[in-house]
């Protein structure tokens, strides 16, 4: 059996817009900001979660229920930078700013975005950015609360 390593294998950007979710551009991937050297090791948070929906009725025996809606939870935890291009992340992510969050998993990163290869697209709005406490030798760092706006395409395909 050979498992899939996550190391180095995730790459996340952030694009101001893209056509179609379902099917975004090498061209338009290309032109993301890409985030992922800013985002710390264990930053990347994305935790969906369903609702369940009750459809037992009177007579029922057993509690029975059935998938309801889709919610998630998404924050991504960023290294901040002491040059313009490192703290992007930070001026970038503000309360109110609408874009997409862009997720490649499993694919090496250094690998160029292409035509066939999953991600996933978040169309997102930016939360107040959560400054980190100070901590002994760690490096500075803020959370990017991000709240799903219109329903994602987790299982895109890039065009």
């Amino acid at each position: 059996m050979s498992d899939l390593i996550s190391d180095g294998k995730t790459r996340v950007a952030w694009a101001g817009s893209i056509a179609n979710i379902n099917a975004p551009t090498v061209a338009e991937l290309n032109a993301a900001a890409d985030f992922t050297q800013r985002v710390t090791p264990d930053g990347l948070k994305i935790d969906p979660s369903t609702a369940s929906v009750d459809t037992s009725s009177l007579a029922s025996t057993y509690d029975t229920s059935t998938a309801g809606r889709i919610s998630l939870d998404n924050e991504v935890t960023f290294k901040r930078g002491n040059t313009t291009q490192d703290d992007l992340p930070y001026t970038t992510l503000k309360w109110g700013v609408t874009g997409y969050l862009i997720v490649r998993r499993g694919i090496d990163y250094a690998t160029a975005w292409t035509v066939g290869q999953k991600v996933e697209v978040y169309p997102t709005t930016c939360g107040e950015p959560k400054n980190s406490p100070p901590a002994a030798n760690e490096v500075m760092k803020f959370a990017s609360p991000m709240m799903v706006s219109t329903q994602p395409a987790t299982a895109a395909t890039v065009a």
